[in-house]
């Protein structure tokens, strides 16, 4: 029972990443659309790969966008707009003109004029009364001057109560008009005194006739709505396109609205749980084959869930925006900038991992969007030329081309797929290219990520190695004040790690700050160390175990600094392992030498360890070593340095150091040369 449950907890971490990769693959499968996926791949002017394609069931044909943009452009430009009569403003002017004119009146009364209108007061009241009632309920428009231009032909609608009527223009009243024609009638109107009601009349002539945006959209959506978005029919048993048949524009229209049938038919007949099991099963072939790559070929990735949730976190995320983008209008795939994916992977590890990862999560998008084989194309060679041609955020000039080079490498793929399916350069949809440009001004969100994520997942960038390069860092400060001859070691130290490291392509700029950092701890009993030594020596006073012990523990005092100050992980690991469970040799050899009989510990004399695992790790340990030792020979040739290179390293290979190293032989022997030269 007790071996069933420590096997139980031993397959543990394993168990939960299966059920993480579980997780992931019915989220992304979730997002996936539920209709039947279309049989056919097709694209217009080119040759149909299939046999003949029989039209299984009766279909309408679907009109095109520009077929459908041109027949609403048409009801546009010939729609007639609605003015609408308002018959309060004839209440009121009449009302107001009864006020006035017995106001007027009056005044003609006390100035002895007009006797004739006083005398047939009701006369000319009841026909300014009818002059209104005429203008009023024929209308005065205030026509808008958009209208204006179309003409004196252009038709406009007027509506007046429940009654709609279409008038010209040039049949409206304005205020212009009327007055007009309140000028010329009065002469005609058999009044002996008609200039009493012309300024009367004149004052309130005024638009009672307007356009109404309301009614004038409710109509034209109406009108709009009413057009038909299909153009005949396609019947069953129809050829719809024979094999090897070349796809014309008539033809990819029928396709279109075959595919658009056939899904909307397929989909009603089948099981929409049919359709998730699919996706769900291509969904855990890609992110099982992404597991099994990361426990094969990144181990280091596999076995730290920080890092495992890492990886799988991009799959989810890029499926989620295809998803969003996909729901909305007017929006393309094209504008997601996919090449975040490898500068972020590549900048926290490895090149063949960025590319395999903006692989996978490529592929999954391509689950999610509609845009088909071009999409998929484009995203994965702008990835493997971002991972080709990006280094490290250090320079942003370099940052900045590698912007400008994926946005190049989405518009020259683009223009060479569409010319080989358009042949010229006329139908191509250079709208398109807002995309690629949206694209890669996202893309310089990478920057600010790179330190967010850095932090939420204990990764060390380039930007904080750069940071923690600078001497005056409190620590390294403490260091040159403190111990200053640590110092210059540690900066030869650096420059030989950082030569190795380059000439086989490890990380040069983590080792060389490393190696500032790797003997932090020497600060806590800096004259100890005969680099920092200008007097006695201190170790005089002390037994060959008590010096042993100061020394070593610059080891375990380092890391408590290191720690303590946040130092990055990786830097940690340098600083615990760059000695290794060497001994402590000098002391070592003065103990057998002093008491050749006494029987002792030989573990009092090792460093805690452990054993250098990276190559970072190794190459530290080659260059702490070889720069201390090289201060004991005096005036040395090349001969001695090469001999002295090659006996350090095969003590370190005989003592079995390099055992748990991921360094080759091969790249020991290039690092070796470095050394030597």
């Amino acid at each position: 029972m007790a071996s069933k449950l420590s096997n139980a907890l031993q397959n543990l971490p394993n168990i939960v990443k299966i059920l993480m990769v579980i997780g992931v693959v019915i989220f992304i499968s979730f997002l996936t659309p539920n209709n039947v996926k279309f049989k056919y791949e097709f694209e217009q002017g080119q040759s149909w790969r299939y046999e003949d394609l029989i039209a299984p069931f009766d279909f309408p044909i679907q009109k095109t966008e520009e077929e459908m943009m041109s027949e609403q452009a048409n009801i546009n430009v010939d729609f007639s707009p609605y003015y609408y009569l308002d018959p309060t403003i004839l209440k009121t002017q009449k009302k107001d003109f009864r006020q006035a004119f017995d106001e007027q009146l009056e005044s003609s009364k006390r100035d002895n004029q007009f006797r004739d209108v006083q005398r047939n007061s009701g006369r000319y009241l009841k026909y300014g009364i009818r002059f209104l009632d005429n203008i009023f309920n024929r209308g005065i428009a205030q026509i808008l001057p958009s209208h204006t231009t179309k003409g004196k032909d252009f038709v406009v609608n007027v509506v007046s109560g429940n009654i709609k009527k279409k008038e010209t223009l040039q049949n409206l009243l304005t205020v212009e008009s009327a007055n007009e024609l309140l000028s010329d009638s009065l002469p005609y109107s058999r009044l002996y005194e008609p200039e009493f009601l012309l300024p009367l009349l004149t004052e309130l002539i005024e638009p009672n006739l307007m356009y109404n945006d309301s009614l004038t959209q409710k109509f034209q959506n109406e009108q709009l709505a009413s057009i038909s978005s299909t153009r005949g029919m396609v019947k069953k048993g129809d050829l719809i396109i024979p094999q090897n048949g070349i796809v014309t524009d008539d033809i990819y229209q029928k396709l279109v609205s075959f595919r658009a049938q056939y899904q909307k038919k397929v989909t009603d007949q089948k099981s929409h749980w049919g359709v998730f099991l699919g996706y769900f099963l291509l969904a855990f072939l890609i992110v099982g084959t992404f597991l099994a790559y990361l426990q094969v070929q990144a181990t280091y990735v596999y076995e730290k869930f920080s890092n495992l949730i890492f990886m799988l976190l991009w799959l989810m995320v890029f499926s989620y925006l295809v998803y969003l983008v996909e729901l909305t209008d007017n929006l393309s795939s094209y504008l997601i900038p996919f090449c975040i994916v490898p500068i972020i992977v590549k900048n926290f590890f490895q090149e063949r991992l960025a590319i395999f990862t903006h692989i996978v999560v490529v592929l999954i998008a391509s689950f999610l969007t509609t845009l088909g084989y071009e999409f998929t194309f484009l995203q994965i060679l702008a990835g493997i030329v971002t991972v080709l041609i990006y280094n490290d955020m250090r320079d942003w000039s370099k940052f900045f081309f590698t912007i400008l080079v994926i946005f190049l490498t989405y518009s020259v793929g683009f223009l060479g797929l569409n010319l080989i399916k358009e042949g010229d350069l006329w139908n191509i949809d250079w709208s398109s290219y807002s995309w690629f440009v949206i694209n890669a001004i996202l893309t310089l969100l990478a920057y600010p990520l790179i330190p967010l994520l850095e932090r939420l997942f204990g990764f060390t960038s380039a930007i904080t190695l750069v940071e923690l390069s600078d001497l005056n860092r409190p620590l390294l400060k403490n260091l040159s004040l403190k111990a200053p001859g640590t110092l210059q070691h540690s900066l030869q130290v650096a420059n030989l790690a950082e030569a190795a490291a380059t000439e086989i392509g490890a990380n040069s700029l983590l080792i060389k700050v490393a190696a500032l950092y790797h003997d932090i701890g020497k600060t806590t009993n800096p004259t100890y160390y005969i680099e920092n030594q200008s007097g006695r020596n201190p170790h005089d006073d002390l037994s060959n175990f008590e010096s042993a012990k100061m020394i070593i523990s610059h080891v375990t005092e380092g890391v408590k600094i290191a720690k303590k100050n946040r130092l990055p992980l990786e830097i940690i690991d340098i600083i615990r392992s760059h000695h290794g469970d060497t001994r402590c040799e000098y002391f070592y050899r003065n103990q057998l030498k002093e008491f050749p009989n006494q029987e002792f510990d030989e573990s009092l004399f090792r460093y805690p360890g452990p054993r250098p695992k990276t190559k970072e790790e190794t190459i530290l340990m080659c260059a702490d070593s070889l720069e201390a030792a090289s201060k004991s020979l005096r005036n040395p040739t090349g001969q001695d340095i090469d001999k002295l290179v090659d006996t350090i390293i095969a003590g370190k290979i005989t003592n079995g150091q390099f055992e748990q190293s991921e360094l080759s032989f091969k790249e020991l022997d290039s690092c070796i040369l470095v050394f030597k030269k």
